[in-house]
């Protein structure tokens, strides 16, 4: 209570100042068209009671030269973004207010994208998917009720190409360094006798990274096909990507690290993830009247793929009788394995929608069944026993989890200036598994989870230019697959979200600030370690909490000439007691700062625009330090770092043969700086033939990001 008091003071000290030099990013008002249907469930309007940020579509695309989606985010209040392959191209990841992409709900048209047993999200496998984006909205902290696993930081929900009038292609094409390029054609009919149209794009992006060999082969494709009235939207959609990544989770230690940055320990010429996926989407969205408004969105996800992996010298007890040891002798052997993942996910949203006068009510549910299989095979050995063949599975497990949600949320004016907001969602999760593991290890989990989140809040317009809020929310979040792997007594994590927050919005000028408080009950934290194909490893941690303070603005120093987007995050994230076993002890060591969790992040944008169709922007951003455990050992620590990136976009209108040339340019890490953005940390013990004497080991891996590299690009629009 006294640091919230404390807080509470800051926070109001803050936002009167800095009211002299910052602007939040203003929503537009905008005629509301069938296709934001789709996202309408999960999405809140501009004067809720829940923190969030927009991003129209031409915010990313003003960057999107090939890099993933968290690297376009990059950004936004709260967000620390990373890259296996240091370029941004391949395997990226993003935390929010410190949460981990694990605790990230992301949703696309409504429908989940989670993997529903890691709980992660893998943008690898939607290349480009950027191109087809029409908005997103970021809500940090608990946010609304939405579909799929809960949002224990925040949650994005994106919205894809919207229906277009007229027709239009588009050929894109993007260079850079690191031999990265991007190559997409995008098409649209327009309507056709004023109710269909047909749209698509093609994508294929490749890099050869910035770490040695980590190269990023992908493809990808969005069709869409629509119907449109003055009442109806119906869309079919299809999307997908197929990627070739090769491995570069491993890291490097610090000797590693300031012997030669790029270097790769992975030296196996096809150690790589190939994988692929595919989404279809139904939706049907229905105007019944001037207050009724409904949408049912139907989905099917494949995916299927393998991660290929020399081992040397390899145990082979773990290979359940295929191989046998050397002839040299000993346990060991050489081989080639792929550990596969084949999986189907089926969903069902249904959602309603009254609005009338000082009444905006939405209730809907969410059904979804998710089977996963998991195999390994052994593609080449030194040494295969007398009856086992190439490809003969040495383990063999499955993941079923289904899911079911009803929620009910309600708007209602009060009168002119106070508007309250009510949210309650029951979710039942039922995760079984049966077969063994990739360490043949029989895992047989039967867990049924009931979930009630109630979330409620106020807004209060204090005049033209002033509105208030203040938000409570609950969440409830059931463990991953890895989690059960790791601990088979894991238990779910409850979050209690409190927001208060002040929005300031007049022309040329405004500002956005909040207060957060985060308690959690056995959250489900990031110990710092890594498990066998670099995921992340996540323990309960009893009770913590995330205190902070964000503010994010816009401020129009010129109009139509320069403006000034800033944001920053001042936080305190605390375990509020941590025991630990080290140095062969088992240490209570107190309040102490959660992993990945640095109390310092800001970032800004200076958007100069010196003449017409020319815009530059120059951003920034800073991310203070960080701990890579949970018992703040300097061993674990991340350095701060600073980066800076310049943006160029240029548009050349052309009267004939195409509508216009747009050049893009983007010269990342301008200042050259040598920085780390994530890695991991472990700890084991030595000298146990001492009882009396053990001691504790740390070691720590790290993934460096690019030096100054830079991406430039050309779509023609016709």
């Amino acid at each position: 209570l006294i640091a919230m008091k404390k807080l509470c003071f800051i926070f109001l000290l803050t936002t009167w100042s800095a009211a002299f030099w910052a602007q939040q990013v203003q929503d537009s008002t905008k005629v509301e068209v069938l296709d934001e249907v789709l996202v309408r469930s999960v999405r809140v309007e501009a004067d809720s009671p829940i923190t969030h940020s927009n991003v129209s579509k031409e915010e990313l695309q003003k960057r999107n030269l090939g890099q993933d989606i968290p690297i376009l985010l990059n950004y936004q209040p709260s967000v620390v973004t990373t890259s296996d392959a240091g370029a941004g191209i391949g395997y990226t990841g993003i935390r929010i207010r410190g949460v981990d992409a694990q605790s990230t709900n992301i949703t696309i048209n409504g429908i989940p994208y989670n993997d529903q047993e890691s709980l992660g999200t893998f943008w690898v496998n939607l290349p480009d998917f950027t191109s087809s984006v029409e908005s997103l909205q970021i809500q940090r902290g608990v946010g609304t009720s939405t579909n799929g696993s809960g949002a224990f930081g925040a949650s994005v929900n994106i919205l894809t190409d919207a229906v277009s009038d007229s027709a239009y292609g588009e050929i894109a094409n993007a260079f850079g360094s690191y031999n990265s390029r991007k190559h997409n054609v995008k098409f649209s009919t327009g309507k056709l006798n004023n109710h269909f149209e047909l749209s698509g794009r093609l994508s294929q992006i490749n890099s050869d990274g910035y770490v040695d060999r980590a190269f990023s082969d992908l493809k990808s494709y969005f069709i869409q096909g629509s119907y449109v009235s003055e009442t109806s939207l119906i869309k079919a959609i299809t999307f997908g990507g197929h990627e070739r990544t090769y491995q570069a989770w491993y890291g490097l230690t610090i000797e590693e690290l300031e012997e030669d940055r790029t270097q790769n320990p992975y030296e196996y010429d096809n150690e790589i993830d190939n994988y692929k996926q595919d989404h279809y989407q139904l939706h049907w969205n229905e105007k019944w009247s001037n207050y009724w408004s409904s949408n049912i969105g139907l989905n099917y996800t494949y995916g299927r793929g393998y991660f290929e992996q020399y081992r040397e010298d390899d145990d082979v007890s773990t290979y359940n009788g295929i191989v046998i040891p050397d002839v040299d002798g000993g346990d060991t052997t050489d081989l080639i394995r792929r550990r596969w993942l084949d999986n189907d996910f089926y969903v069902v949203n249904a959602s309603a929608n009254y609005r009338k006068n000082e009444v905006n009510f939405q209730f809907g549910a969410s059904i979804s069944d998710y089977d996963g299989d998991h195999y390994g095979e052994v593609i080449w050995a030194r040494s295969l026993s007398e009856n086992a063949a190439i490809r003969d599975r040495y383990y063999e497990g499955n993941g079923r989890k289904k899911e079911f949600s009803i929620f009910a949320k309600s708007t209602y004016k009060l009168n002119d200036d106070l508007t309250l907001f009510g949210d309650l969602q029951l979710r039942n999760v039922s995760y079984k598994t049966k077969g063994i593991t990739s360490d043949l290890v029989n895992m047989k989990i039967d867990e049924n989870y009931n979930f009630f989140n109630p979330k409620a809040g106020l807004s209060y317009q204090l005049n033209d230019n002033n509105n208030l809020y203040f938000s409570y929310a609950r969440g409830n979040r059931e463990p991953s697959r890895s989690d059960f792997e790791n601990n088979p007594n894991i238990k779910p994590e409850q979050l209690n979200d409190f927001e208060l927050g002040w929005r300031l919005n007049k022309p040329g000028f405004g500002l956005s600030t909040n207060v957060y408080y985060m308690h959690y009950n056995e959250q489900l934290v990031m110990t710092g370690a890594i498990d066998d194909v670099g995921a992340p490893v996540r323990d309960n941690s009893g009770e913590s909490y995330r205190l902070g303070l964000e503010v994010a603005a816009d401020i129009t120093l010129l109009k139509d000439l320069l403006y000034f987007q800033p944001n920053f995050t001042l936080s305190s994230n605390k375990n509020k007691e941590v025991f630990y076993v080290y140095d062969g002890t088992l240490t209570n060591f107190g309040e102490t700062n959660l992993a990945f969790s640095p109390s310092l992040v800001s970032a800004a944008n200076i958007v100069y625009n010196p003449a017409k169709n020319l815009s530059i922007s120059f951003l920034q951003k800073y991310v203070g330090e960080q701990y890579m455990g949970n018992i703040d050992s300097e061993g674990s620590k991340l350095d701060a770092y600073y980066v800076a990136d310049l943006n160029i976009n240029y548009e050349l209108k052309l009267k004939s043969v195409f509508k216009s040339i747009v050049f893009s340019a983007l010269v990342n890490n301008i200042f050259d700086s040598e920085y780390v953005s994530n890695g991991y940390w472990y700890t084991y013990d030595d000298n146990w033939s001492d009882p009396n004497a053990i001691t504790t080991i740390e070691g720590a891996g790290y993934y460096p990001q690019a030096t100054r590299n830079f991406l430039v690009g050309a779509t023609i629009k016709f």
